[in-house]
């Protein structure tokens, strides 16, 4: 089974979609907000961990999304 998900605010959107490999779950992570130049902003990257539940790794990559959107819009980092 796949789980997805999605995540949105005015600004920004993080999804998030599981896949199992041998050594478990992984989570794909998709970013997208507002760029200076006025256009949109995309990235997609893998979570580093493997988790045994696929509940597990659904969580961590939403949470790692989040994380990474705080840290954007609080200018802390600049991609």
């Amino acid at each position: 089974m796949t789980l997805k998900a999605r995540v949105e605010a005015a600004q920004w959107v993080v999804t998030c979609q599981t896949e199992e490999t041998p050594r478990g779950f992984m989570c794909s992570i998709g970013l997208e907000h507002p760029n200076v130049e006025g256009g949109r902003f995309a990235h997609r990257f893998k979570h580093a961990s493997t988790y045994v539940s696929e509940s597990d790794a659904m969580l961590a990559g939403l949470r790692e999304g989040l994380m990474w959107i705080g840290l954007k819009t609080s200018k802390t980092i600049a991609v």
